[in-house]
């Protein structure tokens, strides 16, 4: 397969210190480009990761001819315009979570790119790491009976007044930061949308965005539950629990790409704890979408479950000032 060229939009402490190091000997990709609007510190990160090009506005990064696609880990409130202005350079766009700042936005955006026939799809690298493959294998097969719960708690603490996470112009806040991750999962997990959802949403006095919050996505017979936060003590668990046993995920999204990762199983057989891995969840994202564009394939995440997840991350929002169920 031919070799896909990538430019990044935005020099990213998350490109440079999470994703580059797994995907840059890639067999499938390039990254041949980064930009900033600093010409200085674009030429930098190139030097430092050892990137042919450096650009000084993301504008140049489009315009250069052997870009084939681009990725986007921008702020929030930056995904949609620039998957736009991608749309309109003819880059396929592989854009960091969440789509856009509300599922209108998103939709928008997406539509806007198909329609200039480009492929796009939003990074939610952790639906591609194999635990969580596993984890869907062992509900769907039905070893731990009816699936009746998802439980997640993902929380870090950042109290930085000018960090993104704490300015909700740009789109920052617990739940646009890290809920979308726990909605994109409970989705993922039950293969479907909820029918309807209840928030509770704990705001900082300084900053106005959400530092701890809870959610309910109701399935009729089953619950997805969650709490995320900014302010608390960091960790992340998934627990899903059945009618005849649980699965327990121990590091379910930052998941190292080089030890195995360890899922629990307890059925009423015996409990076991499966070793994983090692896998590179960025860099099968990455493949994986690289594959769709050299072989005409669909993206392997739908752009329409971006904005369903923004429909559901919507209604949270709406139920946070209604206090009562909101349908997405």
């Amino acid at each position: 397969m031919k070799t896909v060229t990538f430019g990044v939009l935005s020099v990213s402490k998350h490109f440079s210190l999470r994703v580059f190091p797994v995907i840059r000997d890639s067999p499938a990709l390039t990254v041949k480009a980064i930009s900033s609007r600093s010409p200085e510190k674009a030429r930098a990160e190139a030097a430092r990761l050892g990137i042919e090009k450096a650009y000084g506005s993301y504008e140049e990064v489009l315009a250069d001819r052997e870009i084939e696609a681009v990725y986007i880990p921008l702020p929030n409130h930056l995904h949609a315009r620039w998957i736009r202005a991608a749309a309109d350079a003819g880059k396929h766009v592989l854009c960091e979570k969440p789509f856009a700042m509300n599922a209108g936005e998103a939709q928008d955006a997406v539509r806007y790119a198909e329609g200039r026939g480009v492929k796009v799809m939003e990074a939610f690298m952790f639906r591609f790491h194999p635990q969580w493959q596993k984890a869907r294998e062992i509900i769907a097969v039905g070893e731990i009976g009816e699936a009746q719960s998802v439980h997640i708690q993902y929380a870090y603490m950042n109290r930085d007044p000018k960090n993104i996470r704490n300015i909700p112009e740009a789109g920052g806040g617990a739940m646009m930061d890290i809920g979308c991750y726990a909605v994109s999962a409970i989705r993922f997990l039950f293969g479907g949308e909820p029918s309807r959802v209840m928030s509770l949403v704990a705001r900082d006095p300084d900053f106005r965005t959400d530092v701890i919050t809870s959610a309910i996505l109701d399935y009729g017979r089953a619950r997805g539950v969650f709490t995320v936060s900014t302010t608390s003590w960091p960790g992340q668990k998934v627990d899903i629990r059945g009618s005849e046993g649980e699965i327990s995920m121990r590091l379910p999204y930052n998941m190292f790409a080089d030890v195995p990762a360890e899922l629990s199983v307890t059925t009423r057989i015996a409990p076991r704890t499966l070793a994983i891995g090692p896998a590179s969840q960025y860099t099968l994202m990455f493949e994986g979408f690289c594959d769709a564009l050299r072989n005409g394939k669909p993206v392997p995440t739908p752009p329409q479950d971006g904005i369903d997840n923004m429909k559901v991350l919507d209604a949270l929002a709406r139920s946070e000032k209604s206090g009562g169920w909101e349908r997405p």
